[in-house]
């Protein structure tokens, strides 16, 4: 029964896209597990008496694992509500005398909807486009009526959600799919409970744009969760990112001052002045010894401590920026704050 596929459109489907900073990791510590495991001295290929051991190939193709990994399970518990909802619906359909299609139209479809006016259309247009989820050249004029559409659709949306949620407590649904967990190290600066239900380990570069979107998404976390998250950052500075690894030393540099998170909000608003000269001045703004942290960022002291972040980010199978571990689980990329919800939600309910 397809009925739930057909009627349930994502609002914001045509324009979102989750995007990151990434390369290929081709340097890392040794892996956490592997796939088809197996002894990490076997060689699995030679070359003009060189060799390749497995795990040297886990250590390369550990980040595509952990996102392949986290896409498999994604799949699965998608087909599993999918299934679910559709059994549900089908034993609520017989006792209503109705066919499912003709149930779910009049649970949904002839729910009343609201068309949006100019005002709510330009406001959401003018989100996205600010969010670069649009884009630069595309007018107002040439999305008006599929920014009408996905209004109309995000109000269906709402209304099949609501119609889930209250088959699914009806039926005492339950969900028991292990999700795949990494173990990250939560070391670094943070912020939040030391002992929150839930801890978040951001993997980051002060230089990928993507990065600089996904931190009002982190803060938006932080405000709806307060008391019950707790942030770690720890850096991940991209090689093709040539002010990135400075700043990141900057960035610790100013927690040996206790101000990382001011410095760290002072580089993701300017992201485009982070030459050492930049740098310095900022140490300013936010109340830092010029002195102090001159002297730290000039002698390379934090270098170690980015390069032991880098390596515990490939380990875990970092590819690219932003990449949050939310206690344990892996989200990729600049995401909208409904897909950290899921996981907060579900992680919150487990407690």
């Amino acid at each position: 029964m397809n009925v739930f596929r057909s009627i349930a459109p994502a609002a914001l489907a045509a324009f979102v896209l989750a995007c990151a900073c990434s390369k290929q990791a081709s340097t890392g510590s040794s892996s956490t597990s592997g796939a088809g495991a197996t002894a990490p001295d076997r060689v699995v290929a030679t070359y003009n008496g060189g060799k390749i051991t497995s795990a040297e190939l886990e250590k390369e193709a550990r980040p595509q694992i952990a996102d392949l990994e986290n896409k498999m399970y994604q799949a699965k518990r998608q087909a599993l509500e999918q299934m679910a909802i559709e059994r549900i619906v089908k034993a609520e359909a017989v006792k209503a005398g109705m066919s499912e299609q003709d149930y779910i139209r009049k649970r949904v479809e002839e729910a009343p909807v609201q068309q949006p006016t100019e005002a709510q259309e330009r406001q959401f247009y003018d989100r996205l486009k600010s969010g670069g989820q649009i884009p630069p050249d595309a007018s107002f004029d040439s999305l008006k009526e599929r920014i009408g559409q996905a209004l109309v659709n995000q109000q269906r949306q709402g209304q099949m959600q609501k119609v889930v949620a209250e088959l699914q407590k009806q039926a005492n649904l339950k969900i028991d799919l292990p999700q795949p967990r990494i173990q990250v190290a939560a070391e670094g600066p943070s912020r939040g409970p030391k002992d929150a239900p839930i801890t978040i380990v951001e993997f980051s570069d002060f230089e990928c744009p993507y990065c600089g979107a996904a931190h009002d998404t982190v803060e938006q976390v932080m405000s709806t969760y307060a008391g019950k998250v707790r942030l770690v950052y720890r850096q991940f500075p991209l090689s093709f990112h040539p002010h990135a690894e400075k700043a990141a030393e900057a960035s610790l540099c100013a927690a040996d001052q206790g101000k990382f998170w001011e410095y760290h909000d002072v580089l993701f608003k300017n992201q485009k002045k982070l030459d050492p000269t930049d740098l310095k001045a900022f140490a300013g703004e936010v109340g830092l010894d010029g002195q102090k942290f001159g002297q730290c960022l000039e002698s390379g002291d934090k270098k170690k401590a980015v390069d032991a972040d880098q390596q515990a980010g490939l380990a875990a199978g970092v590819g690219g920026t932003p990449a949050f571990f939310i206690n344990g689980i892996f989200l990729n990329g600049a995401l909208p704050i409904d897909e950290f919800k899921k996981v907060i939600d579900l992680e919150l309910a487990a407690k």
